[in-house]
């Protein structure tokens, strides 16, 4: 696959030392159930984050209040230096997310599909951003074919072409490489990695993969019942707990295991 140079995101008025995600005491309420429950975290422009945690921990729910698609009950959230309370549209302009789980308009071609997101994000001399994101992903044969009859290989590149048609400076990723074969989720990681590495991206990532976490991850944030129950980059947690692996640890948090080795 050819490697054309990523363009750095422009950073605008954002301090590169700046945390690029704030979060104080967010809280989420669904009548009787409490999805998200007093978190708070920061994380840190250019980092690579993980968000782990069973079906149901508040993986999802606190994407989307980051996102500004749910309103949170209680907390505050800043994105990119703007309150998401009241400017989060300055912050979304400079964002993007992804998941296997929310699907392209199915009907429509590739190009079609980048066009809508293009115009949706303002991104000036969309065509050639299209052309950029086609030779860096490999679309050239899959532009003018319908997006729902594509392999979710082919769809996992379709959906980071999505995800980067306007050069975020911040990408919320949820199971990005969910269902995919090895082959196509080292493919997807490697390429997320070369992003990030160029283009001074930040990363949230809610992952089941512990493997995945541990290769992209300098933090990880472990949540329980919609509250962070431990957090630390993944070789703290595999010291703290004394296992050889994430998945081990995810398992110890998951199963109320407390094998959590004394500091020597």
């Amino acid at each position: 696959m050819r490697k054309s140079p990523i363009p750095r995101a422009s950073p605008a008025a954002y301090a590169p030392a700046m945390d690029t995600i704030r979060v104080h005491h967010l809280t989420k309420r669904y009548a009787e159930t409490l999805a998200v429950d007093d978190v708070s975290f920061t994380v840190p422009a250019g980092a690579t984050v993980g968000l782990l945690g069973g079906n149901g921990a508040g993986k999802t729910t606190t994407i989307a209040m980051l996102l500004g698609l749910l309103i949170p009950t209680a907390g505050t959230i800043e994105v990119l230096g703007h309150d998401m309370a009241r400017d989060r549209f300055a912050a979304l302009a400079r964002m993007n997310f992804s998941s296997p789980y929310v699907s392209l308009p199915q009907r429509l071609s590739v190009a079609e599909n980048l066009r809508v997101y293009g115009h949706l994000y303002n991104v000036a001399h969309l065509e050639c951003r299209i052309a950029e994101l086609s030779a860096e992903l490999d679309l050239g044969d899959l532009l003018d074919r319908a997006t729902g009859k594509l392999s979710a290989g082919q769809k996992t590149r379709v959906a980071l072409a999505k995800a980067l048609i306007n050069r975020p400076e911040l990408l919320l990723l949820d199971e990005p490489t969910a269902s995919l074969d090895p082959d196509t989720g080292d493919w997807a990681r490697t390429w997320l990695e070369r992003y990030r590495d160029e283009s001074g991206c930040t990363i949230l990532l809610a992952s089941h993969n512990m493997a995945e976490v541990e290769r992209l991850c300098s933090h990880v944030l472990m949540l329980k019942r919609g509250r962070i129950v431990d957090r630390g980059s993944p070789q703290e947690l595999l010291d703290r707990y004394g296992r050889e692996d994430m998945e081990e640890v995810f398992l110890d948090i998951a199963r109320d295991r407390r094998r959590m080795v004394a500091p020597a």
